[in-house]
């Protein structure tokens, strides 16, 4: 259903939303849901507004309109890295509905390996602590799919994009979830793809956020209205011209933590 996501917003706005339980591990309230509409259905996940615990550097607008506000950005890059996502009204009130990816278990994106560099293939994020005093160099995968979700996470000023948040999918496609915890005015960039920090912007990377930039100054900037503050997306038009202007990775300040933890 991801794969077609027209046909996904589709149904997630105007389905019957069943929930069927509780994802106890989200740090806000998530539930396991499906969503019908004559005679078709998919599963989601749900995470009403009344459940989110409120966030002091975050306090205006709402975790689930930032999830959308990034779903919208991600779509207009035209790299569909984050599910279709929206914002509709649900058992327990208005809430993020997003369509949900099972992840490849085969599918290997972050690895310890010994050794001071990078194997072949790999990118370095840094010194992991392993136990017994022992350390090891943590890696993600030099993967085009990932690089992509690093500009994105640029963009979107993510401070939390951990291991888990990444879902390669069975079809190959590569989803990132959870940003409720993007578009802040401040600098605030915490990931873990780091590999390519520095190093110049893709020409498709230039190419998308030129896009953006146009996008962000008509359709899409006022599709983004509705989810976030005039600053936030003040603060997002900023970022992609400093990308744009800068025209490689953006790196670590060292003013913050730039590895969200846990990591994974």
């Amino acid at each position: 259903m991801a794969a077609d996501p027209e046909r996904a917003l589709r149904l997630l706005r105007a389905g019957e939303l069943k929930l069927h339980g509780q994802l106890t591990e989200a740090s806000n309230a998530a539930f396991y849901c499906t969503v019908e509409q004559d005679g078709e259905s998919a599963v989601c996940v749900y995470k009403p507004v009344r459940g989110e615990r409120p966030l002091w550097d975050f306090p205006d607008g709402t975790l689930a309109g930032r999830e959308t506000a990034a779903f919208l950005v991600s779509a207009a890059t035209g790299w569909g890295l984050v599910p279709p996502t929206v914002l509709r009204d649900g058992p327990f009130g208005e809430g993020m509905c997003q369509i949900w990816i099972e992840a490849d278990p085969g599918a290997e994106l972050l690895a310890l390996q010994d050794g001071e560099e990078p194997a072949p293939g790999w990118c370095a994020i840094g010194r992991a602590e392993v136990g017994g005093g022992r350390t090891a160099l943590l890696v993600h995968a030099d993967d085009p799919r990932l690089r992509r979700m690093a500009v994105l996470d640029a963009v979107l000023n993510n401070g939390d994009r951990k291991g888990g948040h990444l879902l390669p999918a069975v079809d190959g496609r590569l989803y990132g979830i959870d940003h409720g915890v993007t578009f802040a005015t401040s600098p605030k960039l915490r990931t873990l793809l780091w590999g390519w920090a520095g190093q110049p912007l893709p020409d498709e990377a230039v190419a998308v956020l030129g896009g953006l930039r146009a996008g962000l100054d008509g359709e899409l900037g006022a599709a983004l209205e509705p989810l976030l503050t005039r600053a936030e997306i003040a603060a997002t038009r900023a970022r992609v011209a400093s990308l744009l202007e800068a025209g490689v990775h953006p790196e670590p300040s060292g003013e913050w933590p730039a590895v969200p933890w846990p990591p994974i």
